[in-house]
This record gives C-alpha cells, structure tokens and sequence, in this order.
C-alpha cells in the first residue's frame, strides 16, 4: 500500500509541529493556573495561607530531591526518542525538498 505523496507530507508537518504546539499549550496552561491561583488568593486570603503552610510543611517532610532526579531521569529517557523522531521528520523535509 502506497501513501500519496501529498499525505505522507502533511503527516510529517503535523508531526515536525507538535513540539511546538505542545510547548504553546503547556504555556497557555501555566498562564491560565496563574491567573486562577491569583483571583482564588485574593477572594480567600486566610484559606490560601492555610493551604500555603499544609503544602511548605508536606514539601518539607518529602523527599524532593528523590523525586525531582527521578523525574529528570525519565524526561531525559523520554527525551531521546523524541529527538529521533524529530531529526529523522528534518530529514525527510530535507529530502523531500530536494526532488
């Protein structure tokens, strides 16, 4: 079975774009909990001092430096292939252009 030539290249720019559209969601998420965290602090002032104290003394009792190298651990596991994938769509952009 043979894909068209015309598909084939509309899935690699799907895929050569989804670093970015996921770089640009995860932005627009950030934003979006800032602002809401934001507005909740300043309607509930005295709740969100409670909630700061319960969160700074769990953070205090974990440990966070466990946790956080585990999590760089497997983002850079994670990371390796997705730097294949994203080299190896370059590379049939490139040879695509040349014919």
């Amino acid at each position: 079975m043979r894909i068209s030539k015309g598909m084939s290249q509309s899935t690699a720019e799907v895929v050569a774009e989804f670093p970015e559209r996921g770089v640009q969601w995860v932005k627009e998420q950030f934003e979006t909990v800032v602002s809401e965290t934001g507005d909740y602090v300043r309607d509930k002032p005295a709740q969100s001092l409670v909630w700061a104290f319960v969160a700074g003394l769990l953070l205090n009792r974990l440990p966070i430096g466990r946790i956080l190298g585990g999590l760089f651990r497997l983002a850079i596991f994670a990371l390796k292939p997705a730097i294949l994938i994203y080299g190896a769509t370059k590379l049939y952009h490139a040879a695509q252009e040349e014919k």
